[in-house]
């Protein structure tokens, strides 16, 4: 199958970069950004309308309006049955929309969003979130499986993308808690370099956040849940620390309002809304 890859920036060189070779047709605006695959054997595309000679054809662009403007080109140019991957962050209802669009040539669109990074592009160690039919994700998991390695099939075309939002939402509000921690700490006298080694290393042990994510809903967990004993004592650890860390900031003058809303909240968060 020949792969088409567009978009070989920070993160999208080195996802192309496990897949050079005579198979893989690359594109990008800056042709300097396309020479080390070409050197590695991938064959340049003379233009973007060029690319839809691929079968598959993945697109790791900026943002909605750079995915719609190469979308353009590339669905009227590609053969029927031809795949075209969105990687990038977008709209939710943008992928839904030019899956519409793709549908009378006989192209399938579907939004496969990663997370990890830079350091997971060049590790080959992302993860893909991927919203398509059954049919367009058997093509495609074989073919992401070789630059990422969590490859999972969220459900139709646009799922991908409502992933990555949640997922990101949890990602840059950490970014606020961690900032709000950090003024506490600061106030406090404690150094902070210091303070994000220790955070870092506990996280790599616990699994930070993520390792609440346990339940396929968020509906207050019935009585004998096997996992109400547990919430039951995440939050009276949490309920403890967040009430000294609340007094620790009150005095010393520091305001943390996610603290406030996560501990007014938590109870109800850990799924035992009747604690609340």
């Amino acid at each position: 199958m020949m792969y088409g890859f567009v978009g070989l920036g920070q993160i999208g060189a080195p996802m192309a970069g496990r897949l050079a070779g005579p198979g893989l047709i690359v594109y990008d605006v800056r042709a300097a950004a396309m020479a080390p695959l070409v050197e590695r054997g991938a064959l340049p595309a003379a233009d973007l309308a060029d690319v839809a000679r691929a079968e598959l054809i993945s697109l790791m662009v900026r943002d909605d309006a750079q995915v719609n403007e190469v979308a353009a080109t590339l669905i009227p140019a590609s053969a029927a049955g031809t795949v075209i991957a969105v990687h990038s962050t977008i709209r939710a209802g943008t992928a839904v929309e030019l899956a519409e669009a793709a549908r009378p040539y006989g192209v399938e669109v579907v939004d496969a969003p990663v997370s990890g990074g830079f350091m997971g592009a060049a590790a080959g160690t992302l993860a893909v979130m991927v919203g398509a039919s059954e049919a367009a994700f058997a093509r495609v998991k074989e073919a992401f499986a070789a630059w990422a390695g969590l490859v999972l099939h969220m459900g139709p075309v646009g799922a991908g993308t409502r992933a990555k939002l949640a997922r990101n939402l949890l990602h840059f509000v950490s970014f606020a808690a961690a900032a709000e921690a950090q003024r506490l700490a600061e106030a406090a006298g404690v150094p902070l370099g210091d303070l994000g080694r220790i955070v870092r290393h506990s996280d790599a042990v616990t699994g930070g956040p993520g390792a609440l994510m346990l339940r396929d809903t968020t509906a207050p967990l019935p009585p004998g849940d096997p996992l109400r004993e547990i919430m039951a004592h995440v939050l009276a650890l949490g309920d403890k620390d967040l009430s000294l860390a609340l007094g620790l900031a009150g005095e010393l003058g520091v305001d943390t309002p996610l603290a406030r809303l996560a501990h007014q909240r938590l109870a109800a968060d850990l799924g035992l809304e009747e604690l609340s």
